[in-house]
């Protein structure tokens, strides 16, 4: 069921006209949190969770997002399905900016974008059935008669690996693994262009994560899904992405597509990511080098100048600290924020 008012996605309004060029675009995206005060006379802390990022997403691509715990990954998946409003910067899906829709429009444009969440514990009403979890997105939209959200979720449940018999029963009856097949069912109901998976696999066993990233991209060349997946295991994110963004305190420090990352990462923090990966090969891992960061990671209230990096940067000098680093194309579609790759 296409969105209302087509005239708006084919023309340009500060963005890509539909048919060319990405299908998601975001231009300096900020979120920035101000904590909470414990007198009066002191001003309020902000904590720069994102703080100007820019990528693009092709149609039927997946681009991975990678990163420590608290640089921004999940607020940044957030921001992609208006669940947290931007501070500043600018959301294109197909050219129409999100934060120029309001009301109705706004509504008809969020069924584009569609969340599986990281926890499948605690995303699933543990007071509602499973196949009424699935077609809530349906009654929300007024799609579909009773009977054809029933036959929709009985398929969707079959897409995911589910038997439609388990509609009726709560989500403590299921396993983790069922959960999340459960949240990736909810999540295509409303047939989508765009999905943000946020960590789907954390929580999972491995044999059981492994069979999530499969049925993702069967899904992805089934119906021509596109994927913002936000993960810190990078073996996965190398299997599954086409191109791959890795982020330190809120800031995109290199993006390259996902082989040319791992073959020749250029920013430090990136290699040293990269050096943590265990090699399947017992020669090779023993002669693997490790490159290990010292200190710990900055607080996003008080990041440092310059470079965000330059505080565990073996290559760190008095530039680093006066100049902030500009993300540089250096290679094609491969850019680094660095002033010593």
């Amino acid at each position: 069921m296409p969105p209302p008012d087509e005239a708006r996605i084919g023309g340009r309004k500060n963005g890509t006209p539909a048919g060319e060029g990405p299908l998601l675009e975001v231009r300096r995206l900020q979120k920035h949190f101000a904590t909470r005060r414990f007198f009066p006379w002191q001003p309020p802390t902000v904590v720069r969770a994102v703080d100007g990022i820019d990528f693009t997403l092709d149609p039927g691509k997946t681009l991975g997002l990678v990163g420590e715990s608290g640089c921004g990954k999940t607020t940044t998946g957030r921001l992609l399905v208006r669940l947290e409003d931007a501070t500043d910067g600018q959301i294109f899906v197909q050219g129409v900016d999100l934060e120029t829709l309001q009301g109705h429009e706004l509504k008809e444009y969020r069924r584009r974008i569609q969340m599986i969440f990281q926890d499948p514990y605690s995303s699933l009403d543990p007071r509602m059935r499973v196949r009424d979890s699935i077609t809530e997105p349906l009654a929300v939209y007024g799609i579909g008669s009773g009977r054809d959200r029933l036959e929709r979720a009985a398929l969707l449940m079959e897409q995911v690996g589910l038997d439609p018999s388990l509609g009726d029963r709560y989500p403590s009856q299921l396993s983790g693994g069922q959960r999340q097949r459960v949240g990736t069912a909810r999540a295509l109901a409303l047939s989508p262009s765009v999905i943000v998976a946020d960590e789907p696999t954390s929580s999972l066993d491995v044999s059981v994560r492994a069979q999530v990233i499969n049925l993702l991209k069967d899904l992805q060349q089934e119906q021509g899904l596109s994927f913002i997946f936000i993960s810190h295991d990078l073996s996965t994110v190398r299997y599954i992405s086409d191109s791959i963004a890795v982020m330190y305190l809120g800031k995109i420090v290199e993006e390259a597509p996902a082989e040319d990352l791992f073959t020749r990462p250029l920013h430090p923090y990136t290699r040293a990511l990269l050096s943590a990966v265990p090699i399947p090969d017992p020669e090779l891992e023993e002669k693997r080098e490790v490159q290990l960061l010292t200190g710990d990671l900055p607080s996003p209230a008080n990041p440092p100048s310059g470079c965000r990096f330059r505080t565990r940067c073996p290559l760190a000098t008095e530039r680093c600290a006066r100049e902030e680093p500009l993300l540089v194309e250096y290679a094609p579609a491969h850019r680094a924020a660095c002033h010593y790759v």
